[in-house]
């Protein structure tokens, strides 16, 4: 099997990993909303550590500092771009009557415009030449995207919306993902020399995610036990499998 088939078929699997955050919801339905700052601690304990052990530690292996400060840059800039955009839609989403469904449209959007730069770090990790580098990007993403399903069914829950669509919903939140596996991937297969500026900009992107995204979202409800209960978990876990598979 060609790998782009290969590198497609995990990013399709990271994506359906998002369906699986209805499951809390199904179990505890409204009483799912206090688990919000623990999950998104889980997330951000996730993908710091994916980030610094799996994209930017690698980057700076294979890369000269100033191509690694390039892409470091270009990921930030890439992701204040997608903020921009959002807050641009949000204003005209703000003309829906009903509030549970804006609320919703709004975790929707979010967290499809962020799941790019994750694709991306899927397909340049895949690319590399290092040992386990791209299953460990592959179980990061898909353990960070379980929590994300379960923002996107938390909303939908309360406006009324079916199990099914909850799930599918969650799904489509990470559509791009396999999506930007395969066109990073590629870019990285053809031209070995962009690999630490790939690997920068993606650990970068997903810095600057949880910094200015995810974090204010955790302590939002200030329950700062929870999030730091989860950010243990979620990173601890993440460093026992980094040291599981050599990364």
């Amino acid at each position: 099997m060609p790998e782009v088939v290969v590198v497609a078929i995990v990013g399709s699997l990271t994506a359906l990993a998002t369906g699986l955050g209805v499951v809390p919801v199904v179990v505890l339905g409204a009483r799912a909303e206090r688990l919000r700052p623990f999950l998104w601690g889980v997330t951000i304990g996730v993908m710091t550590i994916a980030a610094l052990a799996g994209l930017l530690r690698p980057a700076l292996d294979l890369g000269r500092p100033g191509v690694v400060v390039a892409g470091l840059a270009v990921g930030i800039v890439f992701l204040f771009g997608a903020r921009r955009w959002l807050r641009v839609r949000e204003r005209q989403w703000s003309r829906m009557v009903d509030i549970g469904v804006r609320r919703s449209v709004l975790v929707f959007a979010v967290l499809f415009v962020h799941s790019l730069p994750e694709g991306f770090a899927l397909g340049t990790a895949w690319a590399s030449d290092q040992d386990g580098l791209g299953f460990f990007v592959f179980l990061a993403i898909a353990l960070q995207n379980i929590p994300e399903g379960t923002s996107v069914s938390i909303p939908m829950e309360a406006a009324g919306f079916g199990r099914v669509e909850q799930f599918w919903a969650a799904v489509a939140t990470s559509l791009p993902q396999p999506v930007g596996a395969v066109v990073a991937f590629l870019l990285v297969d053809f031209a070995q020399a962009l690999l630490p500026f790939s690997l920068a900009f993606a650990a970068s992107a997903m810095l600057a995610l949880v910094g200015i995204e995810l974090l204010p979202q955790a302590v939002a409800a200030r329950r700062y036990l929870a999030v730091a209960a989860g950010a243990g978990l979620g990173g601890m876990t993440m460093l026992a499998v980094a040291a599981l598979l050599g990364v």
